[in-house]
């Protein structure tokens, strides 16, 4: 059964920029430990930042994705960005920068919540997490720290 992860990030100045730079760390972790990510990103000028993002969020190095418009070619990148179905060989970890549950979610292992620190973005987060819970799949919700680093919230 999919596991579903909720990242909760503190209010801070802008929620959709910290959301995007998080989205890049667990892309990254989430590569460098040889899994494949799909990110669900329903926005499009969102979808361009993250894109842009991803090239140079560390200095020297970047996170080898592509946009999944029109059926990319082979061979796939490690990371997709999308908002259309996914390829079956980006089932691992589908990344959510979207305010609603993605349709093919129960599809993935596992499910990445990001939630940006404005009032929107946490409301609907609660509703996702009931949606979630509701259902019987294994929650787990973790709270950026002041330095950055990660706690799970029990």
């Amino acid at each position: 059964m999919t596991r579903v992860d909720f990242y909760i990030l503190p209010e801070q100045g802008d929620a959709s920029d910290s959301a995007v730079m998080t989205a890049c760390k667990l892309c990254d972790k989430a590569v460098n430990a040889g899994f494949h990510v799909y990110a669900h990103v329903p926005d499009s000028a969102l979808a361009t930042h993250f894109d842009g993002a991803l090239w140079s969020f560390r200095q020297g190095s970047f996170i080898a994705h592509e946009r999944n418009i029109d059926q990319p070619s082979a061979p796939l990148p490690p990371v997709l960005i999308g908002d259309t179905e996914p390829p079956d060989t980006h089932l691992q970890i589908l990344l959510n920068l979207g305010l609603e549950v993605p349709e093919c979610f129960s599809r993935f292992e596992r499910v990445l919540e990001i939630v940006a620190g404005d009032n929107h973005a946490r409301t609907k987060s609660r509703e996702r997490f009931k949606f979630y819970r509701d259902r019987g799949y294994e929650l787990k919700t973790y709270e950026q720290t002041a330095e950055g680093g990660w706690t799970l919230r029990t």
